[in-house]
């Protein structure tokens, strides 16, 4: 009952934050392992499963930041006739996804996690705080400086772009 609640939810915040089936998949399964590993040792929450879940599988996704290799585009020899496929279209798209997937990738960890279950998942300030055991306050100054390093990584990009492209 737990695995069908949770798994569909840890999967999307791996999958948004990873970026790779497999790999989403592979943060899913271990995260569960990891907490039947602690029910059987005694351990686990008294409270918060869900904030307990994601803190495990934000570890484990801050571990494969870590190990990963740069990302690269995959171009493909066939692709449909839609103009949001066109490779213009594509590659700009893949060149966002793939600048703010760096930008994140610059953040703390916690910045990070704040980030991504306050805007991609839609988690209040209190749950996040459960997650990473800190005030509503630090929660919100976490959120504050992610965003303002965001906005100023981001706005460089596109500056250096629009350099780049004169």
């Amino acid at each position: 009952m737990i695995y069908d609640r949770y798994s569909p939810l840890l999967y999307r915040y791996a999958m948004r934050l990873l970026g790779d089936d497999t790999m989403a998949e592979d943060c899913v399964a271990e995260t569960f392992s990891r907490f039947l590993k602690s029910l059987q040792a005694g351990q686990g929450p008294k409270d918060h499963l869900q904030a307990y879940l994601f803190r495990i599988a934000h570890n484990l996704i801050t571990d494969a930041y870590r190990k990963q290799a740069p990302l690269s585009l995959e171009l493909h020899d066939s692709l449909p006739d839609d103009d949001r496929m066109h490779p213009e279209n594509q590659t700009d798209a893949l060149l966002q996804k793939h600048q703010i997937h760096l930008a994140l990738k610059s953040l703390t960890p916690d910045q990070r996690l704040v980030v991504s279950l306050r805007f991609l998942e839609g988690w209040n300030h209190e749950e996040i705080s459960a997650v990473i055991k800190k005030p509503v306050g630090a929660v919100r100054a976490l959120q504050l400086r992610a965003l303002n390093k965001l906005r100023d990584l981001l706005l460089m990009d596109k500056k250096e772009n629009s350099y780049g492209s004169r």
